[in-house]
């Protein structure tokens, strides 16, 4: 299931007109107000609330660039190559897969979507700060609450990739520059924003049905986690265990039976998933000249095979980026469930179509174009498949807790049972011990094409040993190896050039 709100993006317009020796004028309009007198109602605050999810969106097509958040990771770990025409073709991505971006060649969307969604909740927490109609108590704290979960995701997004980043939790004034923070600062304020988030007690533990898509008490514990685990700050790992067991205690969450069938439509929003970002094709009016209209999503037509028969094996064409590489196939027990419902075979099906750079015949099965997934929409097809992107899950939970586990001494017959919980559900029957290398191992199986693993090697330190050169014989792959010094990218040359000296560059 999912739901969609339809919103207005609100802006305002400031106009400064002058001539030689005049004073400058200041105009008010006669019939529209100021913004402070808008956003003194509850239902023009729930809209700047509404507004402040938008950007959670745009992450796949936005500002002239793709920038899909998951695998913009994937593609700089180890089980996808970047494909497309050549390495010429969205070369900023291969680029970031051979850990070898430059500022003038890196991705900047992320970028640009972070610091808008951080200013959209702003937003909302200032305009808080007057007096609103018809709020109660309960609504303050919500949207509160919802602000600040946001707010440190989006900044999450920042922290991963670019590290010292400018942060500010009061909008910015003229002109619109804020110190830069260190990487380990800009993470005290995300803690400290889930903290505050959680302490208020108002977020729902599951969303209802008619609020998918909006923020929880379990989204929020998943994301103090990640980014505690991240930072591998162990004075708060029993915290992060903590709500870990909650999850695990609570009724509301499980395992899906079917693993396959989480990626579907019919698999959105279900027992399993902790989290999504909702996408829809029924009346989706995102296009090529509005790429930030409601609708669907571009991702599936980025990573399905190249002139793809419309309708063969149920999937339909697409630009052939990002496929699989044929040892994330082989990784997999023949019996494990999760193989055929992460890969697909597109090689063994006999069909023809083009293959492109770095295609070995796999894709990623979890996002392909699936026929009839862009159904319904109004605009572009290419643009509006209705796949969710499934941020978190539950196995993620168990792995997540038997891994705090382990690092805290807690029970090891408690880490091995969560552990081989997400085992038995892929159809696997040898139990194995709760070590660290098995639960990242388990992590890759379980969350190939889910933007997990690229940040995993970084955090339990095997980046540097898995992350190596490992073009082959067609020229395929990387070159580099990764180092301590590429754990973030290069600040885009744009943002330095606009940050008038107060951005230092990243030693990438």
């Amino acid at each position: 299931m999912k739901s969609i709100a339809k919103y207005m993006v609100l802006g305002t317009a400031l106009v400064a007109m002058s001539s030689c020796g005049d004073d400058f004028l200041t105009v008010t309009s006669p019939t529209q107000p100021d913004a402070n007198e808008y956003y003194s109602t509850k239902p023009h605050v729930e809209e700047a609330m509404v507004a402040a999810y938008d950007p959670l969106h745009w992450t796949d097509w936005a500002m002239n660039e793709y920038n899909p958040y998951q695998l913009l990771a994937d593609i700089m770990a180890d089980d996808f190559w970047v494909g497309g025409s050549d390495k010429t073709d969205n070369a900023n991505w291969h680029l970031m897969a051979d850990y070898a971006a430059t500022p003038n060649q890196v991705i900047a969307g992320i970028w640009t979507d972070g610091f808008s969604g951080i200013k959209r909740c702003n937003d909302v927490l200032e305009h808080m700060e007057h007096e609103i109609s018809g709020a109660t108590d309960s609504d303050l704290k919500s949207w509160e609450a919802q602000a600040k979960v946001l707010r440190c995701f989006y900044a999450n997004w920042l922290w991963k990739f670019y590290g010292n980043i400018p942060y500010f939790d009061r909008n910015l004034t003229f002109p619109y520059i804020t110190e830069q923070k260190t990487a380990d600062e800009v993470y005290e304020y995300m803690v400290k924003d889930l903290e505050d988030a959680i302490a208020l007690n108002i977020l729902p533990m599951r969303p209802a049905d008619t609020a998918v898509g909006r923020v929880s008490t379990a989204m929020a514990y998943m994301l103090y986690a990640e980014i505690v685990m991240y930072q591998n700050d162990t004075q708060r790992y029993p915290t992060a265990l903590k709500y870990m067991k909650e999850l695990i205690d609570s009724p509301l969450y499980g395992l899906a039976p079917d693993y396959a069938e989480i990626f579907k439509e019919s698999g959105e929003w279900s027992q399993e998933s902790i989290y999504e970002i909702n996408y829809i094709s029924e009346n989706a009016v995102r296009d090529w000249g509005a790429p930030l209209a409601a609708g669907g999503t571009v991702l599936p037509t980025i990573i399905s095979p190249n002139n793809w028969p419309a309708g063969a094996d149920g999937h339909e064409t697409g630009w052939g980026f990002c496929p699989l590489r044929a040892t994330t196939y082989a990784m997999y027990e023949a019996n494990d469930a999760r193989r055929d419902a992460t890969c697909w075979n597109a090689a063994a099906t006999g069909v023809e179509y083009n293959k492109r750079y770095e295609d070995e015949g796999f894709f990623l099965e979890k996002y392909t174009a699936k026929t009839g997934g862009n159904a319904g929409q109004k605009a572009s097809g290419e643009l509006n498949y209705n796949n969710n992107w499934r941020v978190y899950r539950y196995s993620e939970v168990l792995l997540n807790a038997a891994e705090l586990l382990l690092a805290t001494g807690g029970s090891a017959g408690d880490a091995k049972e969560y552990l081989n919980q997400v085992r038995r559900r892929a159809g696997l029957t040898t139990e194995v011990a709760a070590t660290l290398d098995n639960i990242i191992k388990e992590r890759r199986l379980e969350f190939v094409g889910e933007g997990k693993r690229y940040w995993d090697l970084i955090r339990t330190g095997y980046a540097s040993s898995v992350l190596v050169p490992d073009n082959n014989e067609n020229g395929w792959g990387r070159t580099n190896t990764w180092s301590s010094n590429k754990k973030h990218l290069p600040i885009p040359q744009s943002e330095i050039d606009k940050a008038q000296g107060t951005l230092t560059q990243n030693p990438y």
